[in-house]
């Protein structure tokens, strides 16, 4: 069933957005060589404690993970492009990473992503950072009441594989609200005037993610969540969650 929220419910998730951006920018802080994965979820942590906001993603398990999730941020490193684990790894100088965090204020979710380097960048990642927000932005605009969900993952394909990148379509976008994953599905490339006709109230979470190589083909890493592309090329994911009103697009998880 897909609920559609209120003017009210939506202002009550911005104040989950809200915490989403701060451990954004607190980890995107604390992210230098030699930090690990881990003291960095550490630090997602401590903001959630601080904005007396609960995790989305700490125990949670979908049938598709090994067990339940462990931490309160996914970490993604260069090759890996979602859900990978806060680990003991240290960040090298030039690593890719892609953060991602949903916090909960009042039962409310919010759930996104950002992709940065660590250390001195590639010319390449920065690229890929760019076509994937520039993607995101894409999926976005496209969100507007009269329009349909294929629009969404249309206009976002469109840039993504436009710029000569790889994308996946079997983990996308997903509703959003009192639980951190609703209907509908989001899909990541789409045709476009199919799908489910979008209206106001309608909160989603938009999240396409690139791999550098080209290529659509990726694997689950043996720890059971980390999803890998095929080729070993760098992959960046971003995300943000949006309501859909009659004055637009609203994104929930800006500063």
């Amino acid at each position: 069933m897909i609920e559609l929220k209120s003017a009210g419910e939506i202002a009550a998730m911005r104040e989950a957005g809200r915490v989403v951006a701060a451990i954004h920018s607190a980890v995107r802080e604390r992210a230098d060589i030699g930090v690990t994965l881990r003291q960095l979820d550490e630090v997602a942590r401590t903001v959630l404690e601080e904005a007396k906001a609960g995790a989305s993603f700490l125990g949670y398990h979908p049938s598709f993970g090994a067990t339940p999730y462990p931490g309160v941020i996914c970490t993604s490193v260069n090759g890996t492009m979602l859900h990978g684990l806060p680990t003991a790894y240290r960040l090298r100088d030039g690593d890719l990473l892609s953060v991602d965090c949903g916090a909960i204020v009042d039962g409310w979710h919010a759930d996104g992503t950002v992709s940065f380097t660590v250390g001195h960048a590639r010319a390449e990642d920065l690229k890929l950072i760019r076509v994937a927000e520039e993607t995101l932005a894409a999926g976005i605009e496209a969100a507007v009441p009269g329009g349909r969900m294929g629009d969404i993952g249309h206009a976002m394909s469109t840039v993504g594989r436009g710029a000569g990148y790889g994308m996946q379509n079997d983990f996308g976008g997903h509703g959003i609200g009192r639980s951190m994953h609703e209907s509908p599905w989001v899909p990541n490339e789409a045709r476009p005037g199919r799908g489910l006709r979008l209206r106001p109230g309608l909160v989603i979470a938009i999240e396409p993610s690139l791999m550098a190589g080209g290529g659509d083909d990726y694997y689950m890493a043996d720890d059971g969540w980390s999803v890998c592309s095929a080729d070993g090329s760098r992959s960046v994911h971003v995300e943000h969650t949006v309501a859909i009103t009659g004055d637009g697009p609203v994104i929930l998880t800006l500063p």
